[in-house]
């Protein structure tokens, strides 16, 4: 005689499930919080780029106001420098000698180092260190 096998069948309602390790509720409150911890810390890093980038955006429109400057006195003075941007400001021909995003003054080299009849204005950018590697020209 042929045995008949017998299954156990159940039917089981979605709450009578016994799930997995992350189907807990204890652990289902922890991954809310840690997506809400990961979305924070991305709008938070996300708003410093920003503030950063909107610094070096200033900065650079305030290098351009000073590049104009220093060129309208280099062409009234026979291409000489001036000895420093405070010049600028004594001689008229700029009404107040802006400081970079950071509060740090912008630092004017002449002879440049590439044109030794130019010159270079630079500022030393945020982190305040001249020549640093995240100046900017």
């Amino acid at each position: 005689m042929a045995r008949s096998r017998t299954r156990d069948s159940s039917i089981l309602l979605p709450w009578e499930r016994r799930g997995g390790f992350l189907q807990r509720p204890g652990i289902a409150r922890v991954r809310l919080v840690l997506l809400v911890a990961a979305v924070i810390s991305i709008f938070l890093f996300l708003a410093h780029r920003e503030r950063r980038e909107a610094g070096v955006r200033a900065t650079r429109a305030s290098l351009l106001v000073l590049r104009q400057a220093v060129d309208r006195y280099r062409a009234d003075n026979g291409w000489k420098c001036p000895s420093d941007l405070l010049e600028l400001e004594r001689r008229s021909y700029i009404r107040r000698v802006p400081r970079d995003a950071w509060g740090n003054a912008f630092i004017l080299a002449c002879p440049g180092r590439f044109d030794p009849h130019g010159y270079d204005l630079s500022s030393a950018g945020p982190d305040g260190i001249p020549g640093g590697l995240d100046r900017i020209e």
